[in-house]
């Protein structure tokens, strides 16, 4: 099979676009402190698997469960909305401190890194593409996603923390309009 670097950059930076990990930075930075922290090793490895694993089972797995894309868009969907008022209105709905590993599944590496929105857009690019560009990119991704994460700390004290609560505020309406974005998208098909 030949290697396409014209497919593997296409791939590459759509999935980059859709993970945002650049803007989730705040919300990465709210919850690292809530939490005590993020393990950012675990974060990137369950968000690769399930990246992976939607690569090569997605639609099946979907079809087993007797769900459909729209209704996993839908549930992701919700999920993200919670964490972007949370940022908004400095509620907590995700419980701290004692959780650091459940949350490293819920809500970082999913939805916020591996979310149904990235997970459709894998189902929806493996139509075009095959499966070595596919995994390159993935990987690549998850190598700037782990950067990311392992940056935080530095992240932080730039922005300071008047920068970081304008930012986090700013970043949880953006989160919350995705989150509308996403439903409204996927939640007409469900509503017979």
């Amino acid at each position: 099979m030949d290697f396409n670097v014209k497919d593997f950059l296409t791939v590459t930076f759509t999935l980059f676009a859709v993970i945002d990990i650049v803007g989730a930075v705040p919300v990465m930075i709210s919850l690292k402190n809530k939490l005590g922290g993020i393990h950012e090793e675990r974060a990137t490895l369950i968000s690769g698997a399930l990246m992976i694993g939607f690569l090569y089972l997605g639609k099946p797995f979907l079809s087993l469960l007797g769900l459909d894309v729209g209704s996993f868009a839908v549930g992701g969907s919700i999920v993200i909305f919670i964490v972007g008022l949370e940022m908004v209105l400095g509620a907590e709905f995700f419980k701290g401190e004692s959780e650091a590993r459940a949350a490293t599944v819920v809500p970082i590496a999913f939805p916020l890194i591996a979310g149904s929105g990235t997970l459709t857009t894998i189902i929806s690019l493996k139509a075009n593409y095959d499966y070595t560009p596919m995994l390159l990119g993935i990987i690549a991704n998850l190598i700037f996603v782990y950067l990311v994460l392992k940056s935080l700390r530095h992240i932080e004290r730039m922005l300071g923390p008047s920068g970081l609560i304008a930012i986090r505020k700013f970043f949880g309406v953006i989160l919350l309009a995705i989150a509308v974005k996403i439903f409204a998208t996927n939640a007409h098909g469900l509503i017979k």
